[in-house]
Parts: C-alpha cells; structure tokens; sequence
C-alpha cells in the first residue's frame, strides 16, 4: 500500500496515513452487522472491506425487493386512493 501512496504524493492527490485507515476500517466494523457481531474477535481490514461490499449488495438486493413488491401493491390498488398516495410517495 505504501507504493501506492507514495505516487498518489507525486500526483498530487492528498495522501491518507494509516491511522485514518485504521480509524475508517473501525467505523465500517461497527456498522456492519456481521462483523459488529464478532467485535472482541480480530478481524483483518480486507474481511471488514469484503463484509461491507457484501452487506451494501444484500442492501441493494433488500431496496430492490422492497420497491419490488411496492410496485406490484400499487398496481393492484385504486390509483385514486390514500394507500396508493402512501405507496407513490414512498417509491419516491
């Protein structure tokens, strides 16, 4: 990782230290559910990364879903109705 500091130097691009890698690796552990729940155990930075990436699709699968099934509500409901205005606002 340093080689690729060390040019982000040269580009011009502000550099991160390892403590604030540290720090960001720590808040994503205590925000993903999977990896808070083994918090006492030590958990490398690329298992956290990869827990996050998985998290954030499953969250993408769950959004899809939701809008999914939202959509099939809507159709089956009076367009002119309170729950329809509830549905639309909430596909917003």
């Amino acid at each position: 990782m340093s080689s690729r500091r060390s040019r982000s130097r040269q580009s011009g691009v502000p550099s991160i230290t390892d403590d604030q890698i540290s720090d960001l690796v720590s808040k994503l552990q205590q925000l993903i559910p999977e990896v808070r729940s083994r918090r006492s155990d030590k958990v490398s930075a690329s298992k956290i990364l990869q827990e996050t990436c998985d998290y954030i699709r499953s969250l993408h699968r769950e959004v899809d879903d939701l809008s999914d099934r939202l959509s099939a509500l809507l159709a089956s409901t009076d367009n002119n109705s309170a729950e329809a205005a509830i549905i639309r606002s909430l596909l917003m």
